[in-house]
């Protein structure tokens, strides 16, 4: 596992309070509007892991410019891609975002940041604007199996890890999240972009193969978009 740049620690100090893990899989062409809605935050204690799963193009290169830790892969599966960057994670809260998805504002960080300060949990769970469906949350009778809707305290996570499956790691690693039993915080806040459908991405690979998603209960959010520079 080729650590191609390592700066953990050098800006941040050996435990922010952010690690945030991106797993990348030939995300040249269109992730960068994911890195700058993360450099571009105010609150910048956290550090930013991207996992570069066997990739044929330029991704690393760009990575390192915008991540504290770069890491080369060849699983080919963004489940262990992400276990990958939890082994390495320091900071005292984890957050996911897919190299195609985006932070919708610059204070998102801030606000997490504020609301598990303020609460003795193990887990908050926000909102997030999901492409062509709408405005998404999660509620304590129906939790969006995703990962990149929550923020997670690392000690919670301890040794939980995703399985080396193709499809859904999300679902069991989440299974395994919420036997645990975790004290959480349910916020209605959307701060997450799903860019669903993306030709290539796994969400469109799932539709043509027929696998159908929890049906949604949203509302019409008029396609939120941010205007990171590019």
């Amino acid at each position: 596992m080729p650590d191609i740049k390592n700066n953990a620690g050098a800006n941040h100090g050996n435990h922010p309070f952010f690690s945030v893990i991106m797993p990348c899989h030939n995300a040249a062409s269109y992730f960068k509007k994911g890195l700058h809605s993360i450099r571009y935050q105010t609150f910048k204690d956290y550090e930013l892991i991207c996992i570069c799963d066997a990739c044929t193009d330029n991704t690393a290169q760009i990575a390192l410019n915008y991540a504290d830790r770069v890491i080369c892969t060849s699983h080919a599966n963004d489940g262990l891609a992400r276990n990958a960057g939890l082994d390495v994670a320091s900071g005292e809260w984890i957050l996911f975002i897919d190299d195609d998805d985006w932070f919708l504002h610059e204070y998102v960080f801030q606000m997490i940041h504020d609301v598990v300060g303020r609460n003795n949990e193990d887990m908050l769970l926000f909102g997030f604007i999901w492409k062509t469906q709408g405005y998404a949350v999660n509620r304590q009778d129906k939790v969006w199996i995703a990962v990149w809707n929550k923020c997670w305290r690392r000690e919670f996570i301890g040794d939980t890890r995703f399985p080396n499956i193709k499809y859904c790691s999300d679902k069991y690693f989440h299974e395994q999240m919420m036997q645990k039993g975790p004290r959480a915080v349910f916020w209605d806040m959307p701060l997450y972009y799903y860019n669903f459908l993306r030709p290539g991405s796994l969400s469109k690979e799932l539709k043509d193969k027929g696998v159908l998603y929890q049906e949604v209960n949203y509302q019409d959010d008029n396609d939120h978009e941010v205007n990171y520079n590019e």
